[in-house]
């Protein structure tokens, strides 16, 4: 017997008048509680369905204005309804689109505070779904009760941003791969991910940081391709259910925070890549999937004509500081943290939510002082993608005392420095040291800034040291997509190439670019695949590649060993400055770095060359009683560096010892404690295209403090 079945036999026909608050739908013993939001809708039905794929609703209530309305809310008490129960909602009102407002009572609406959501086998991404079948192919909401889940102790992490590693990776892409072990029924799901968390422990990652996992259209893409990023968002509540293994509808729910259980119980700590600045339902030729259908003069920016303002770039902007759309997004983050247990959250787009009405920039916007002073947040990361797609760039200024910026000046200095281009000595020097000049005024420290050099959008760190211009003619769009601005290099021929000495040139601009992502202060990311040198064939937006082009391939693993090793001892460097450096405590290197006095030099000690033809530095980093000596390399021939004296304070230390040389073969490339070797003379010889990191340990490791 069905579930709506089953309550049409208790004899539960009626819907009572139900509650306005809490907003969505609510389980209690008796029965299911729902409320949603449309303010000008003259008419609202509650549709409950059996099946995601049927085409006529199992049945229909209509919500009485007098009784099943407070305010701008729908709500009803259906009792007998329980867990699993498949609804959706049919909203009537005025079609006035000069005006933004587009009721369309042919349209299927999902509930926006749905805590799960149900996608039918034949789902079609339809405009109008008013013709024979559209029903059947249309996405359900699902009632889920989240209660009964066993958390068994686990809370957020809370880990300091000054012991974070962050590991951008994609839920499906991490196991997808026939190459992954994991069973065909699991591959590409949150179970599938769990079984690799070991790897994750062993590459020594503290955060992993996963691309969408809000329900979003994956027919948001070219013909006959998917929306595999999932930056196409229908539903703020509900984890995307194709990654879940299991058939039934709240089984994502479950294995979502399986997952994050999982990963906490390992030590890693779960960030949420977050899309509150556009919906799926794209521009005036875009489907309707829920918001448009319910209040869309309310949950979007418009243009004055009832057409949608755009800096997302995807055809539709939501009006973050509308009142609608400020309690939605707070809610949301809400949920997440306390039903969920993620850690954090990483905003796309972060600046759109700072635009008013008119889409100018607020001094103050309200929504990003909500999420910044909001209680339940508290203590949860927040990461800023301080720009959009409308030109407005806010690194460094982005408002709000907690928020952490994804700074991509660092990931463009430190490409164009790598390269060899001209006139980045100075500006590198400031990526290394926190990006000062970006971060050096109020309530802003060091850790502001998230530190990358590759992300999902854009090339991979194989791509940006294999290829001078993006090749994406696989997304069906001529190559006019992605970004032409890449500030990568093919170091002489364009992808592929079996050339001995060109495949070392790439391996060791490779190494430089994480070696000066890891060492420089701030919070390090690293993108999924990059420690073994993924390749996507030069497509720098693969957002429709649901396929071996952008899944991790396990065969690299083994593959490219050697360049895993590199990763992983310079993650473990990172988090644990006594493996650097053989001291007695347990220190960071970020704590290290972030308090350490900094000498800068040039190939002569004291005479850092900053001019345009310039493409070397060197910095003598001194805590108590230990120094960092590093040197970067971009120019194309070797240079001899003086060395500064391994102490500057009397204390005696064993002398210079040689961490990490890119130039260097494996296992010299980098070597710790006491498997590095002394440095004997007074300078030293880097090779081309090489970074260099030299450390003096104390001869008396007890009087070392932090």
């Amino acid at each position: 017997m069905t579930i709506l079945a089953a309550t049409e036999a208790a004899g539960h026909a009626a819907v009572e008048p139900g509650a306005s608050f809490p907003i969505g739908p609510t389980v209690t013993p008796g029965g299911v509680n729902f409320s949603v939001y449309s303010q000008r809708a003259t008419e609202m039905e509650l549709l409950l369905f059996d099946d995601a794929s049927d085409d006529v609703p199992a049945r229909v209530i209509p919500l009485d204005r007098r009784t099943n309305r407070t305010g701008g809310y729908w709500h009803g008490f259906v009792a007998g309804l329980r867990t699993g129960q498949l609804y959706a909602y049919r909203a009537h009102g005025p079609w006035l689109p000069e005006e933004g407002i587009r009721f369309d009572d042919r349209q299927v609406l999902l509930d926006p505070y749905g805590r799960g959501v149900a996608v039918p086998a034949e789902y079609a991404r339809a405009v109008v779904t008013g013709g024979p079948g559209a029903v059947a192919r249309s996405m359900k909401s699902v009632v889920v009760d989240l209660s009964s889940y066993d958390w068994e102790g686990d809370r957020p992490l809370r880990r300091p941003l000054h012991d974070t590693v962050v590991y951008e990776a994609h839920v499906r892409g991490f196991t997808a791969h026939p190459s992954s072990g994991v069973a065909d029924d699991r591959r590409g799901t949150y179970a599938g991910f769990i079984e690799r968390i070991p790897y994750l422990v062993e590459l020594g990652i503290s955060a992993v940081e996963l691309l969408p996992v809000f329900q979003f259209d994956p027919l948001a893409a070219p013909a006959g391709r998917t929306n595999y990023w999932g930056y196409q968002p229908v539903a703020y509540f509900a984890p995307h259910a194709p990654y879940s293994s299991r058939p039934d509808p709240c089984g994502a729910a479950d294995e979502f925070r399986d997952l994050v259980k999982a990963l906490h119980e390992a030590g890693l700590e779960v960030i949420l890549d977050v899309i509150y600045n556009h919906t799926a339902e794209t521009g005036l030729d875009g489907p309707t999937f829920s918001f448009r259908g319910l209040a869309n003069e309310e949950y979007y920016l418009l243009d004055g004509h009832g057409g949608y303002a755009d800096y997302s770039g995807t055809g539709n902007s939501l009006d973050a500081n509308a009142a609608v759309v400020r309690r939605l997004i707070v809610d949301s983050l809400r949920y997440w943290v306390s039903e969920m247990h993620v850690d954090g959250f990483r905003f796309d787009l972060a600046s759109v939510l700072s635009r008013e009405e008119d889409g100018r920039p607020l001094a103050r916007p309200p929504i990003l002082w909500d999420i910044d002073s909001d209680p339940v947040l508290a203590g949860t990361k927040l990461i800023a993608e301080a720009w959009d797609a409308a030109g407005l760039y806010q690194v460094g200024s982005f408002v709000g005392d907690r928020w952490v910026e994804w700074n991509g000046r660092f990931r463009d200095d430190v490409r164009a420095f790598v390269r060899g281009d001209p006139s980045r000595v100075w500006s590198v020097s400031q990526r290394l040291i926190g990006s000062p000049d970006l971060y050096a005024h109020a309530d802003r420290e060091p850790q502001k800034t998230v530190n990358f050099v590759t992300c999902h959008d854009g090339f991979t760190l194989a791509d940006l040291v294999s290829y001078d211009g993006k090749h994406n003619e696989a997304n069906g769009e001529h190559n006019r997509d992605g970004n032409d601005q890449n500030l990568s290099w093919s170091c002489g021929v364009e992808g592929h190439t079996d050339d001995p000495a060109i495949v070392a040139l790439r391996r060791r601009q490779a190494r430089n670019l994480l070696a000066l992502t890891m060492l420089a202060v701030g919070v390090p990311m690293l993108t999924m695949g990059d420690e073994v040198l993924r390749s996507q064939g030069g497509n720098n937006n693969a957002y429709c590649q649901d396929n071996e082009l952008s899944w991790f391939d396990w065969t690299g693993v083994v593959a490219e060993a050697d360049f895993l090793r590199f990763t992983r001892l310079l993650i473990a460097a990172r988090r644990r400055a006594q493996t650097l450096l053989d001291l007695p405590i347990d220190v960071t290197l970020e704590q290290l770095l972030a308090t350490a006095r900094i000498e800068w030099h040039g190939v002569g000690l004291g005479r850092p060359d900053r001019s345009a033809p310039s493409r070397s530095l060197a910095a003598t980093i001194r805590g108590r009683s230990v120094a960092l000596h590093i040197i970067a390399n971009a120019f194309w021939e070797p240079l001899d560096f003086a060395l500064p004296p391994a102490s500057d304070n009397g204390n005696g230390t064993t002398g210079w010892h040689r961490i990490v040389d890119t130039m260097l073969s494996s296992p010299d490339d980098i070597r710790f404690g006491e498997e590095a070797p002394r440095v004997e003379t007074p300078d030293y010889r880097v090779g081309p295209r090489s970074v260099v990191v030299l450390a003096a340990r104390p001869s008396r490791p007890q009087e070392v403090t932090s």
